[in-house]
């Protein structure tokens, strides 16, 4: 059996990196399917898809809602040509009801151990409209280790640079932050993967450098002094989401080969500014996510906050308009308040303003927006600032023997400095 897995493409935002990251998604649910399946498998951010290539079977996975119209698009046009059509991933759950008037199947919840029945439906032509396993999580000794071998990795380098693969060690998450679907998705349960079954997969990776995907790492102090330490021995360098403030962890992970961290910052108190040079002083590099748009946010409140930004001495930051996306505590609030104007899916990509604001108008929090980030990079480029993450990344590696030369006159050109 062929089956074509397809992840949609979507416009990025101004300001926005310019590389894309493979996506983890897709790799994980086609883990899921028996090795008997023929995958062929397109990003249409890195490649253009062929309606005229031999399948079976498609399946489109998608994250974002910014995705699901071109989702849509691509299945219409499957199924004008007689192709079953099955949809998974985040935003087929979030958007399931439009999404189903575009397929002949919706798979709702997470792949493993339920693909059997999905493909033995499809072969027995009695594939269900509908398989709802969200109330069902598998068992986490059943995730398998991502098919990193359907995509092609010169796809992901940045004009010689090579970028990140994504890697999962838990999934769920106890904490139920506002504007976050997590919980509608996955439940607020923090389900961590067997260790040996992450380290296992952690040391088949090609790549050295890794972005951990998972919701928090902060959410067992125990597990996740663990996983650092079991890290310390690959010498792998990762990017991830908020990690525990504690200097036992800190330490742990500085030495386990954190880059640098994704920390939210939403006012401007001292233990903010405290909580970013604790992650300095164990040479672990801050990416601010800012929120704009809050309820209790004034347009004085947002100048302060990007004022503070600046004192802090973040390596980056990455501004997102506060977005009531569905089946989250936002969408439920602003809707029952009519706050929400705009409801083309295109324009839900955390970079467009689609409900009134509180304390000011939509077209002022948009400029707010564009104000923040230039504001930001106005005396050194979102480039320069990456540069040097990437410099100290570079001499960690040379520290410990894992640097792979790299053209560097493509780096120049790419960060515009050279190593």
């Amino acid at each position: 059996m062929k089956l074509k897995l397809v992840y949609p493409k979507w416009n990025k935002l101004p300001g926005q990196t310019i590389f894309n990251l493979p996506p983890h998604g897709p790799l994980v649910f086609a883990a899921a399917l028996s090795p008997d399946i023929e995958i062929s498998f397109t990003d249409e951010n890195v490649q253009s898809l062929d309606y005229d290539e031999s399948c079976d079977f498609v399946a489109i996975s998608i994250m974002l809602t910014t995705q699901v119209k071109r989702s849509w698009e691509i299945a219409d046009e499957y199924r004008r040509r007689g192709k079953k059509v099955i949809f998974g991933g985040i935003a087929a759950m979030l958007h399931a009801e439009e999404t189903l008037q575009h397929a002949d199947s919706l798979f709702l919840g997470e792949a493993e151990t339920h693909m059997e029945q999905v493909i033995g439906d499809f072969e027995n032509n009695s594939l269900q409209k509908v398989y709802n396993f969200m109330p069902q999580p598998p068992p986490v000794d059943a995730i398998g280790s991502a098919r990193r071998d359907l995509y092609k990795k010169e796809l992901y380098n940045h004009k010689g640079v090579q970028m990140v693969d994504l890697f999962h060690a838990s999934r769920g998450c106890r904490f139920s932050c506002y504007p976050c679907a997590v919980s509608y998705l996955g439940g607020r349960s923090f389900r961590p993967r067997p260790m040996d079954r992450v380290i296992e997969e952690l040391a088949g990776m090609e790549n050295n450098r890794l972005f951990i995907v998972d919701n928090s790492l902060a959410q067992d102090i125990n597990w996740e002094m663990d996983l650092f330490r079991e890290m310390i021995p690959l010498k792998k360098k990762w990017i991830s989401h908020t990690i525990e403030d504690d200097p036992k962890v800190l330490e742990l992970a500085s030495r386990a080969g954190a880059w640098y961290v994704y920390q939210a910052i939403y006012d401007t108190s001292d233990y903010i500014k405290e909580r970013v040079k604790r992650y300095h002083d164990h040479g672990i590099g801050v990416e601010g996510t800012i929120l704009l748009g809050l309820d209790n946010q004034t347009e004085d409140d947002i100048k302060k906050l990007i004022d503070f930004l600046l004192e802090i001495n973040l390596d980056l930051a990455e501004f997102t308009i506060m977005t009531p996306f569905p089946h989250t505590k936002a969408w439920d609030d602003m809707e029952r308040q009519g706050r929400i104007f705009d409801r083309d899916w295109d324009h839900y990509n955390a970079g467009q303003v689609v409900f009134t604001p509180k304390h000011f108008t939509a077209e002022r929090l948009q400029r707010l927006y564009n104000y923040a980030w230039d504001t930001f990079y106005k005396n050194e480029s979102q480039e320069e600032k990456m540069f040097q993450l990437f410099f100290n990344l570079v001499n960690r590696e040379m520290e410990d023997g894992t640097y792979r030369p790299r053209n560097r006159k493509l780096i120049r050109k790419s960060f515009g400095k050279e190593l």
